[in-house]
């Protein structure tokens, strides 16, 4: 049997993805020694299975978009994608789903790497169980880390196993373009991934609940999605959802839906919803429950009797599942972790400056859709929701000089909230071609409180999409 490898670190990271090399590349930064737990790919899903494949399957679909309404270009880009060409790259920016450069960046980081399966084995010890079969135990002198992220949530079918469908992983991964894909789902990888399969050559089927698409946004950004996917030949079923599917002996999917409709496809997708990683890593060995989410509070510490070790970092503690909040939050943790670790726990003084705040007001999101969607801060359902009173200000992004020059008949629409008692921004949404430039602005005005007046002194150039703040401002003030 073999024996068990004892190690002692300043801190422990369990998960390699963007969030927890953000941890850890911060925690050695301020003098503390780090190891970084991984059973799969160091770099973890968006590098191999989320943002980065899916963005390098979407931007050749956005500029033949984008370019089919230039003038003088509309020949030029008539014809299909070349999905070989498209798969290829895809495949580039993954590195061929190989690790060695985010290894060697470990490395150069002076972060440890320990690659097998996790679990937490009591406070601030992680059990490792090695590829190999040998046990490592990693005792961590302040703290410990879990970054493990989330996985596609399927749901409750019979025989789901043997349909062997598609999640977000298998959608971005996949080698080959299938003849026919069902989407299940509404939200941003369902459109997303209808949007990038059906320019690459698939009928796609698109599946959702509820009565429009990306439902946690304004209207109008669902509606200009699902109009652009009927153009492009999708097929999109509304208010329904799968009762029955399965894969026959040749390999086609059949599926039932509520309304008793009957579809057949290559390959069904489920999009429908996320889970954290948390069902085998130990959360029981430390009094908390395996498969569940894990609550933080603002220095994103998970509240333990012994004192403040353990912390979640990312999507693990469903605060925002987003790459971009999840690599912020490693930046606060790193910095808690740095500043209890030369004072003393309790002293909070230490370590308070540093909170996690953008995760409540000021998310922002892009879907790389056709149009893309931009989004920031409060929606109206949600100000409404929340009896938040807000002046809604919305206009068209087409009537702007800079948007007839991105192309002649752009149709867009941007909405902008504002608290009328302090006359901040307090919500911006854009849906249009080539709008995901526009969100860094809207960001720093929402997280930046800056009142609209001093806004109108913000001039922007000419001609440029981005006058669309002018026009706002300039609605708004009547």
């Amino acid at each position: 049997m073999p024996s068990t490898d004892t190690r002692t670190y300043d801190v422990v990271v369990i998960g390699a993805g963007p969030v927890g090399e953000n941890v850890a590349d911060r925690t050695v930064a301020a003098g503390l020694s780090t190891v970084i737990v991984e059973n799969e790919l160091a770099g973890g899903e968006c590098s191999y299975w989320a943002c980065e494949p899916s963005k390098a399957l979407l931007r050749p679909v956005l500029l033949r978009a984008d370019a089919a309404r230039v003038p003088g270009l509309n020949p030029a880009v008539a014809g299909p994608l070349d999905a070989r060409a498209v798969l290829a790259h895809r495949d580039a920016m993954v590195d061929n789903w190989s690790d060695a450069g985010q290894v060697a960046w470990l490395k150069s980081a002076g972060i440890e790497l320990v690659r097998g399966h996790g679990r937490l084995d009591g406070p601030r010890r992680v059990s490792v169980q090695t590829p190999d079969g040998a046990t490592v135990l990693l005792e961590a002198r302040h703290a410990v880390a879990v970054c493990t992220g989330s996985g596609a949530a399927l749901p409750d079918l019979p025989g789901l196993e043997a349909l062997r469908p598609w999640t977000s992983r298998e959608a971005t991964s996949a080698k080959a373009v299938p003849g026919r894909l069902v989407v299940v789902g509404g939200g941003v990888v369902a459109t997303e991934m209808a949007t990038a399969w059906q320019a690459l050559g698939s009928h796609v089927t698109l599946v959702a609940r509820g009565s429009r698409l990306l439902a946690r946004m304004e209207p109008f950004a669902g509606e200009l999605v699902a109009e652009r996917l009927r153009e492009a030949g999708a097929d999109l079923r509304f208010d329904a959802t799968v009762v029955a599917a399965s894969r026959d002996p040749q390999g086609e999917v059949r599926v039932t839906l509520s309304d008793g409709s009957r579809l057949t496809a290559d390959e069904i997708l489920f999009a429908t919803g996320r889970a954290p990683r948390t069902a085998d890593i130990g959360l029981e060995t430390v009094g908390l429950t395996p498969g569940s989410w894990l609550d933080v509070d603002d220095s994103l510490t998970v509240d333990m009797t012994d004192g403040p070790w353990l912390y979640a970092v990312g999507d693990v503690n469903h605060r925002a599942l987003l790459t971009h909040q999840g690599k912020y939050q490693a930046r606060i943790a790193g910095a808690v972790i740095a500043a209890r670790a030369q004072g003393t726990p309790q002293d909070t003084a230490a370590w308070s400056a540093h909170r996690a705040t953008a995760d409540n007001d000021a998310v922002p999101q892009v879907v790389f859709t056709d149009p893309e969607i931009a989004a920031v801060g409060l929606t109206t359902v949600e100000a409404e929701r929340t009896g938040r009173r807000v002046d809604v200000v919305d206009y068209e992004i087409g009537r702007v000089a800079g948007a007839v020059q991105h192309h002649p008949g752009y149709r867009g629409t941007a909405r902008m909230l504002v608290d009328p008692e302090r006359r901040t921004v307090v919500g911006v949404t854009f849906a249009g071609p080539g709008v995901a430039e526009l969100l860094q602005s809207a960001t720093i005005a929402v997280a930046g409180e800056v009142p609209v007046d001093r806004l109108w002194h913000a001039v922007p150039p000419f001609p440029t999409i981005s006058e669309i703040w002018l026009r706002l401002l300039e609605t708004y003030r009547g």
